[in-house]
Order: C-alpha cells, then sequence, then structure tokens
C-alpha cells in the first residue's frame, strides 16, 4: 500500500480531526455552544447569562463605508409593468441600482 511522504505526512497531521479518523465518542459539533439547560419534563431554560449579545459600534452614522443594500430604498409593491419577467428582471434591477446610487 502506499503512504506518503513524511514531509506531506507531517502536513496531513496539521488538518482538523474528522468523525472518521478517531474512535467513537468524538463529536465536533457546530460551535453554537448551549444556551440553557434540558429539565427533566423534556423541556428547556434558557440561561440569559449564556446568551450571545452584540453590541452596536457608537458613531456608525458618521461612517463612510456602505452597505450593499441603499437606504433610500423605498417598499416595493410588487407592481412591474411593461417587464415580461416581473420581479425576477436582473436587468430591471441593476438599472434601479444605477439610479439609486450611481456608477460604482
Amino acid at each position: 500500500m502506499f503512504k506518503p511522504t513524511p514531509i506531506l505526512f507531517r502536513r496531513l497531521r496539521r488538518l482538523a480531526l474528522t468523525t472518521k479518523q478517531v474512535n467513537g465518542g468524538y463529536y465536533k459539533g457546530t460551535g453554537s455552544g448551549s444556551m440553557g439547560r434540558h429539565t427533566k419534563h423534556g423541556g428547556y431554560i434558557i440561561d440569559w447569562n449564556k446568551v450571545r449579545t452584540y453590541v452596536v459600534p457608537t458613531g456608525l452614522k458618521d461612517f463612510t463605508l456602505t452597505p450593499f443594500v441603499t437606504r433610500k430604498m423605498k417598499p416595493t409593491r410588487g407592481r412591474f409593468e411593461g417587464d415580461p419577467k416581473g420581479a425576477l428582471s436582473g436587468l430591471r434591477y441593476l438599472a434601479r441600482w444605477k439610479e439609486e446610487n450611481g456608477e460604482d
């Protein structure tokens, strides 16, 4: 049977483990962590000290970078007269983007 050279073998050992490389009992998980605990009656109690909270940085109103979605966009009502594809028209979307945001 073929084996990797010692140099390649060293690189292979640095890769993350998979469940096929380890005996039973290895569980990779998703990295989400627990947010509480299970009760003996099948319920779940949330521990609010474990829940992640995200703090928005201050001074975002003067931030120069903008998201891809424009802030000037008003809600559309679903009328796309004159366009055979309707809401799925990519050309109409790009034309409207250029109208509202200019050329990038």
